[in-house]
């Protein structure tokens, strides 16, 4: 079993940042790709970005492109998420996610090709 804790979550004006941080206990999440995925009030959960277990590819959506990166710290089991220039329409409960059977680009943007999520962290872009 994997257990993942996200942590930075917060109020931020617009043009803001914030850095997402995701640790992972129970096992290594160092062959486990990594993602973020967000969910807003009344809204679908989608995907944000995601990165492979080596860290040598990234993937993101266009709505974040640009503005958010994504890296990762295969020592500390800890994914983070810097997000800069922030919107009010970024503004939702972001989930961190890892999956151990991503096998296409196209995997990386499934929420069901994920095997263990954590609980959430509130982002809040006052505009």
């Amino acid at each position: 079993q994997v257990q993942l804790v996200e942590s930075g979550g917060g109020l931020v004006p617009a043009g803001g940042s914030l850095r997402l941080s995701c640790v992972a206990s129970g096992r290594t999440v160092s062959r486990y790709a990594m993602g973020w995925f967000r969910q807003a009030p009344g809204k679908d959960r989608e995907f944000v970005d995601a990165i492979s277990w080596s860290g040598g590819s990234t993937y993101y959506a266009d709505s974040v492109k640009g503005r958010f990166t994504i890296s990762r710290d295969n020592a500390k089991n800890t994914v983070y998420l810097q997000m800069n220039s922030l919107l009010p329409e970024d503004t939702a409960v972001y989930y961190c996610a890892a999956g151990f059977r991503l096998a296409v680009a196209s995997d990386y943007g499934r929420p069901y090709a994920y095997d263990y999520w954590g609980q959430g962290t509130q982002v809040t872009v006052s505009s």
